[in-house]
């Protein structure tokens, strides 16, 4: 992969100095009698890498999709801007084109050529041309070093490569705030690494992210903050050298324990 800068320009107006991206307030929801969310707040500022971690079933990924209500809360709010996603009255597919999502499974149309995945969007529902969006497209797959891939059919391409396509073809939607819902889970360890460098690239030019990983270096490394969920609410949140070098509850430190022992075991190998 190239070490071209990977653009992250936002054409959408900024939030105001200060002013929360993305605000969640009281956030809840169940399926069936299960209930996943439980009463969730959390603010995402510009610019700010949020990553958030937990054990499976915590409620990560649920809270994730419900910032651009791929799942409908059942009650609260979650704030773009000034504008309240859950409210009636909002256009929420209008709003969507300002928050990129890339799955864990990487969702790309496999009729679809690499560029045709990327095009696809941004002249369906923002009316770009055909050339202006292959152009845009061309930049951003040569960022995640797939430019020579453009016309590969999207099959043929490893799991990796597939990640960094979905990554470029959300970046070809100009979004003001990335999504990630564990995008490295599907893949094999050989190549998580490719994905996790596009990824602090990102962060690097100043996108904000949120990310649901169980890549803890990652987290360490990346995070502006690092949130822990546990059955349903956030337990807390933090600084990565707070979360990681002096966890308040009982729980998060079980949680990390696992990747805390092997971190000290891995330095004192090296020492």
């Amino acid at each position: 992969m190239d070490n071209q800068n990977i653009t992250a320009e936002h054409s959408a107006t900024a939030p105001a100095e200060g002013e929360a991206l993305i605000r969640v307030e009281d956030l809840r929801k169940s399926f069936g009698q299960l209930e996943v969310l439980k009463g969730i707040n959390l603010s995402v500022m510009p610019g700010e890498v949020v990553t958030i971690i937990g054990a499976s079933g915590s409620g990560k990924s649920t809270l994730l999709r419900c910032l651009n209500l791929l799942e409908t809360p059942d009650s609260g709010h979650v704030w773009f801007h000034d504008t309240d996603l859950t409210a009636d009255r909002t256009n929420v597919n209008a709003l969507r084109e300002k928050i990129g999502m890339v799955f864990q499974g990487f969702n790309l149309f496999n009729n679809m050529n690499v560029l045709d995945n990327c095009t696809l969007a941004p002249v369906t529902l923002k009316k770009c041309s055909k050339e202006e969006a292959e152009k845009t497209a061309l930049r951003h797959l040569e960022s995640v070093g797939l430019a020579k891939f453009a016309n590969a059919d999207v099959t043929r391409l490893s799991g990796g490569q597939k990640q960094r396509v979905a990554i470029a073809r959300a970046l070809c939607m100009n979004p003001q705030i990335m999504l990630f819902d564990e995008p490295t889970s599907a893949l094999d360890p050989e190549i998580v690494g490719e994905v996790l460098e596009v990824m602090r690239k990102l962060a690097g030019e100043g996108m904000t992210m949120v990310v649901v990983t169980h890549e803890m270096a990652f987290a360490r490394t990346v995070s502006d903050r690092v949130v822990f969920m546990d059955q349903g609410v956030v337990l807390e949140q933090g600084s990565p050298d707070k979360i990681f070098g002096a966890p308040e509850h009982e729980r998060t430190r079980a949680f990390l324990s696992r990747y805390l022992d092997d971190s000290e075991a891995t330095a004192g190998a090296g020492a």
